[in-house]
């Protein structure tokens, strides 16, 4: 009886472990692709307001978020929205909707123009944040589910670079006052592009150290999407002392397990293509 009732409370611990690493798989893919929904319009939007607006010295800032469809809007340097471009959920340059007449901010528009100016005058004036050579930070608010936070990734400003890390996370109160500030990422990571490989089983790696952050972040993800056809990562993976996950190009979803369990399956891996390198050694000398 006795240990019949410490095999139930272990397979119990099991089935709840499952669980949870299902839920956090689930919670990082959606905030993942939030954040390259609302950077995908940002991409395409400067490039179409330069082609469509002529006043461009008089432009303060721009931010997107969803509205039905991706929406990125750009405001003056005197506050009032003089530019509101609306994208087809593929992000289609051609079918985008261009509305160039001024006007004030919704309410919506209002909460996240608050939070993306407050973040960035804490950016101004916090040491927390690190400056590079050759990258910009990238503000990117996201307002949902009665959460608002604004995530700050470092770009590129060269080609054939890709940048994880240096990235931040600004969680607000209810009143739109800073109330967290975080780092996702103990540093900066940096792929050449031109010098990695490419084909089916192309992959990349990183490590995380932070207690906070041990799984993939929402911002590895949105990096992982906005460059998938430069790189061609069909996976990559982020390995921490507690989780390791494998986020998956094709399914566009992460994959959060244990880091015991990725290492044993890793040996299982290697133990496998050991005895079939011999298996083809023995077979080649007969």
């Amino acid at each position: 009886m006795k240990f019949f009732l410490t095999f139930l409370l272990a397979l119990l611990n099991i089935c709840i472990n499952a669980q949870d690493l299902e839920k956090i798989s689930e919670e990082v893919t959606e905030e993942g692709l939030a954040l390259y929904r609302s950077e995908m319009a940002s991409w395409y939007g400067t490039d179409i307001l330069k082609e469509n607006f002529k006043n461009m010295e008089n432009i303060g800032g721009y931010f997107s978020y969803l509205d039905d469809v991706p929406k990125c809007i750009f405001f003056s340097k005197q506050n009032k929205v003089v530019a509101t471009i609306s994208f087809p959920t593929n992000y289609n340059p051609a079918n985008a909707k261009i509305d160039l007449s001024e006007r004030d901010f919704t309410s919506v528009e209002a909460d996240y123009f608050t939070i993306r100016q407050k973040a960035l005058i804490r950016i101004n004036n916090d040491t927390i944040f690190k400056r590079y050579n050759n990258a910009n930070f990238n503000l990117v608010p996201i307002i949902k589910k009665g959460s608002k936070k604004v995530y700050v990734l470092t770009g590129a400003s060269v080609n054939n670079v890709i940048i994880f890390g240096n990235d931040y996370l600004l969680t607000f109160n209810k009143d739109n006052e800073v109330k967290n500030v975080e780092k996702l990422h103990k540093g900066i990571i940096v792929h050449d592009i031109a010098n990695m490989g490419k084909g089916s089983d192309a992959s990349g790696v990183h490590s995380h150290v932070l207690d906070n952050w041990q799984q993939i972040t929402p911002t590895d993800i949105c990096t992982l999407m906005l460059y998938q056809n430069l790189t061609g990562w069909e996976t990559y993976t982020t390995v921490s002392k507690k989780y390791a996950s494998i986020w998956n190009h094709k399914s566009n979803r992460a994959f959060v397990m244990t880091t015991e369990a990725f290492k044993k399956i890793a040996n299982y891996q290697l133990e496998k293509n050991k005895k079939t390198e011999n298996k083809d050694t023995q077979d080649s000398k007969k």
